[in-house]
C-alpha cells in the first residue's frame, strides 16, 4: 500500500489560486494513473483531473481552463494548480493512485473558496 499525503489546501477568495500537492510514500515510476477527486458537502465524490504515468492528462469540463494537473516522478508527487477559483470549487480534495491493481487514497484536504 502506498501512502498519499495531500497539502496546500486552505481558504481563498473567489478568483484566487491554490496549488495542491500529493506526495507518495514510494516511487510512482512505472505504469500507473494518478488523479484528483473532490467531495463537496452533501454531494458524491467526483473526478476532477487525471494524469497517466506517460504524462497524458484529462480534466473535467467544470474546471477546464482553470485547473492543471501535473506530476514530478522524481519527487513522487502530483500537483493540482487551481486558478480562478469559484465558490463551487469548495470541497475536500483527494489524491488517488492506481498502481499494480491497487487503489490508494489520500486522507483529503479542505479547499474553501469564500469572501
Amino acid at each position: 500500500q502506498v501512502q498519499l499525503v495531500e497539502s496546500g489546501g486552505g481558504l481563498v477568495q473567489p478568483g484566487g489560486s491554490l496549488r495542491l500537492s500529493c506526495a507518495a510514500s514510494s516511487s510512482i515510476f512505472g505504469v500507473n494513473v494518478m488523479a484528483w477527486y473532490r467531495q463537496a458537502p452533501g454531494k458524491q465524490r467526483e473526478l476532477v483531473a487525471v494524469i497517466a504515468s506517460g504524462g497524458s492528462t484529462h480534466v473535467v469540463d467544470s474546471v477546464k481552463g482553470r485547473f492543471t494537473v501535473s506530476r514530478d516522478n522524481a519527487r513522487n508527487t502530483m500537483y493540482l494548480q487551481m486558478n480562478s477559483l469559484k465558490a463551487e470549487d469548495t470541497a475536500v480534495y483527494y489524491c488517488n493512485l492506481v498502481l499494480e491493481g491497487q487503489i490508494n487514497w489520500g486522507q483529503g484536504i479542505q479547499v474553501t473558496v469564500s469572501s
